[in-house]
């Protein structure tokens, strides 16, 4: 299967381009970059740790592949689906920060090709994902519910994509408008937590790859469950993983819940 890697000298992109190039049931065929980058016109090999004439280019357009996999940015994303659309090949998309409206068109776009689309492809968090909403769910309103993320200090979108997953999964189980309830911060004489409400916090610091923690919390007690990542490793690995999944697949837009079977 050949597959393309959009932003590959990215953090990302560069840590998916290895895995690909390293996996014997995969081909890296196509690998580009955004016309700003220094890195166009390079060869792989001249810039990373394999062993490939491939050229970096900016843009996929001449390039072939058999299924794109896309950590880049919001804007981007969206004139790679397109391109997916008329080539009509499927897409793994890990990029976060999508728009209300740019969501709006991958759901469109899906209509045509097939789509993998999460805010984190790693397997411990989709089953974070899965779990934090039947826990919320089997305490009841009676627990104060708080999200706080850690990510490193070059991360450009917050609160991360992957937070606010989390934190509509929980409002959808407990019938609230995530909208209505979600706080993002607090500062100054605000009151007393509302009890519906869902704090959702940020913190950039370092080279933190990924951390998130969910906090239940009650007078009496306090119930924590956190995911740590410590290599981007984990979030590649899931693309790739999506990516064999959904080759050969129907049109639609797939969860990693679909490629986990959960």
């Amino acid at each position: 299967m050949k597959v393309a890697v959009a932003g590959v000298c990215g953090k990302m992109g560069k840590v998916i381009a290895k895995l690909v190039y390293e996996d014997k049931d995969l081909e890296l065929a196509a690998v580009s970059e955004s016309p700003q980058s220094n890195c166009v016109g390079k060869k792989l090999k001249d810039v990373m740790d394999i062993d490939l004439d491939l050229e970096i280019k900016d843009s996929l357009k001449e390039q072939n592949f058999d299924v794109l996999i896309d950590f880049t940015t919001p804007e981007a994303t969206i004139d790679h689906l397109y391109l997916c659309s008329q080539k009509r090949k499927p897409a793994v998309i890990g990029t976060t920060g999508l728009s209300k409206d740019q969501q709006k068109i991958l759901k469109e776009i899906a209509k045509s090709i097939p789509i993998v689309y999460s805010p984190n492809m790693s397997v411990g968090v989709n089953l974070l994902f899965k779990l934090a909403p039947h826990i919320a769910s089997v305490l009841g309103n009676d627990y104060d519910i708080e999200i706080v993320e850690i990510h490193h200090r070059f991360k450009k979108d917050a609160p991360s994509g992957t937070a606010v997953r989390l934190a509509e999964n929980i409002a959808e189980a407990l019938g609230r408008d995530i909208e209505k309830v979600g706080i993002f911060g607090r500062k100054g004489l605000i009151g007393e937590r509302k009890p519906e409400e869902i704090g959702i916090f940020a913190v950039r610091a370092g080279d933190v790859v990924g951390e998130h923690t969910v906090i239940f919390a009650t007078l009496g007690e306090r119930i924590e469950i956190t995911h740590r990542a410590h290599s981007r490793e984990t979030f590649a690995r899931g693309a790739i993983r999506a990516a064999k999944w959904i080759y050969g697949k129907p049109e639609g837009l797939y969860t990693m819940w679909d490629v986990l079977g959960l």
